[in-house]
């Protein structure tokens, strides 16, 4: 194994990379294609203190939701208000809530988003009045007006978006340098190298955050990890990374991925991904327990943790030898569910990659991830990567 110290730069400027192994994944490129430039923050702290400031400014009750009255605003067909019992004022439903007040009623969003104000107020009044009266929590923010910023069930359990910032920036700082963990840099695709040494801008950051959620990438790409050779004798790079989101509002679970990835291009997709693991909460009566008690220390064990058991997997499953014949081969890609044409295409991808055919493990997972990579439905994509990682399991 191999890794460098802190702060100490490659010569050349970047390390080479193989971007041909392991998997492509696109999570974070689709986040980075679709946010505007108010929704991206350059480091931690500015992150942070815009999404704990809304908190600061926000109010939560729980309410009879028979006693919400709808109102139309006269000068503008186009606005709706809420009366809120125990508030005076009336409160604006931001685009988001107002989509759970429909969901809350049974009436189609689209619709009444199409209807004036006047019109999908009766509409949302009529559904208040006579559906099953239940309890709802809302969330109310002063931010110049008063905006409901989200309604849900009276068990919804609440994780701040400023909760899971401040657990990552407890291991990353300020997310740009100042420890190990940062903004990722670019592959240059002309030399194949990765250079983790790129500033960090509107168009280069990896740090999120909307009215309704928060998702944050970050990297270890400063320090490599040699975990094995390339067929040309050069050394296999890998860097850790991982990546977490949540809404506070309601729209997704708290999730955090975990991983090592030879490279992140421009884009923002992340290649050559190895050792994939993932841990979803949903925002249920104790998700505030299980993100305290479970997502954020086992982010913080990954960030603090040795890669030495993923070089130690790397290296058995290329030391595993599982066949030497054309027949072993075929047989143990159909034993492990894989049709004629899939096992074709697997030891025919090896082949031409390698320059031989499979014998390892490692080998066959590779030519497996090789083939998911070239699967448009995710469906597909996902069962043979899942296929792969349970074989790089049996070698460990």
């Amino acid at each position: 194994m191999m890794t460098l110290s802190q702060g100490q730069q490659p010569a050349s400027g970047g390390f080479r990379v193989d971007v041909s192994r392991g998997q492509r994944i696109g999570r974070v490129s689709s986040e980075w294609f679709s946010r505007p430039d108010d929704e991206r923050y350059l480091n931690l702290p500015d992150l942070y203190d815009a999404v704990r400031g809304r908190a600061e400014r926000a109010q939560t009750r729980t309410v009879e939701s028979w006693a919400i009255r709808v109102e139309a605003n006269s000068n503008n067909s186009e606005r709706l208000a809420l009366m809120v019992p125990g508030r005076d004022e009336p409160v604006a439903p931001t685009h988001w809530s107002f989509g759970q007040l429909c969901t809350l009623v049974g009436a189609p969003t689209s619709y009444l988003r199409q209807l004036p104000a006047a019109l999908s107020g009766i509409n949302l009044q009529h559904g208040f009045l006579t559906h099953r009266a239940e309890l709802v929590k809302t969330l109310e923010a002063d931010n110049g007006r008063v905006e409901l910023r989200a309604v849900t069930g009276p068990d919804y359990g609440r994780i701040w978006d400023h909760e899971l910032v401040a657990a990552v920036m407890k291991i990353a700082g300020n997310g740009t340098g100042d420890t190990r963990w940062k903004v990722p840099g670019v592959l240059d695709w002309s030399t194949m190298t990765h250079n983790p040494f790129v500033d960090v801008t509107k168009d280069t950051t990896t740090l999120y955050a909307s009215d309704r959620d928060v998702f944050l990438f970050l990297v270890d790409d400063t320090n490599p990890i040699e975990a094995g050779r390339l067929p040309d004798g050069s050394p296999d790079l890998y860097f850790r990374g991982f990546y977490c989101w949540n809404s506070e509002v309601g729209s997704k679970t708290l999730g955090i991925a975990s991983f090592y990835l030879r490279a992140v291009c421009m884009n923002r997709n992340l290649w050559g991904v190895e050792n994939f693991e993932q841990i979803t909460i949903r925002h249920s009566k104790f998700a505030a327990q299980r993100f305290a008690h479970e997502a954020a220390p086992a982010l913080t064990s990954f960030a603090n943790s040795s890669p030495a058991p993923f070089v130690a997997g790397i290296k058995a499953a290329r030391e595993r030898i599982v066949a030497r014949t054309d027949d072993d081969r075929e047989a143990f890609l159909r034993k492990g569910g894989f049709s004629k044409s899939e096992t074709t295409k697997i030891i025919e991808t090896v082949l031409g990659e390698e320059n031989r055919k499979p014998e390892s493990i490692f080998d066959f997972v590779q030519g497996i991830t090789a083939l998911g990579r070239t699967k448009s439905h995710q469906d597909a994509r996902l069962e043979l990567e899942g296929k792969a990682k349970r074989l790089m399991e049996r070698a460990i």
